[in-house]
């Protein structure tokens, strides 16, 4: 049996240092609302890969420096 996967994310530190861009101009920027940037922050949605890519651009950075990815639990 497989862990199961949990996805983290850096967005709340890479919006203080892009000059404390606000949740809403991020979600502006990526497309979708300002509660899926809520969501995300309090870790309770993980993106689809279109939309980690596309916050990814809008802070300018690899989406390896946005999002990372655990297992917790053991494979057997």
């Amino acid at each position: 049996m497989q862990g199961k996967l949990r996805v983290r994310n850096n967005i709340r530190k890479l919006r203080f240092f892009a000059g404390e861009m606000t949740q809403q101009e991020l979600a502006e920027k990526a497309g979708v609302s300002r509660q899926t940037i809520i969501a995300m922050e309090a870790d309770k949605y993980s993106p689809s890969l279109e939309l980690a890519f596309r916050i990814a651009l809008a802070f300018g950075v690899s989406i390896t420096e946005v999002f990372e990815c655990e297992t917790t639990g053991a494979n057997t």
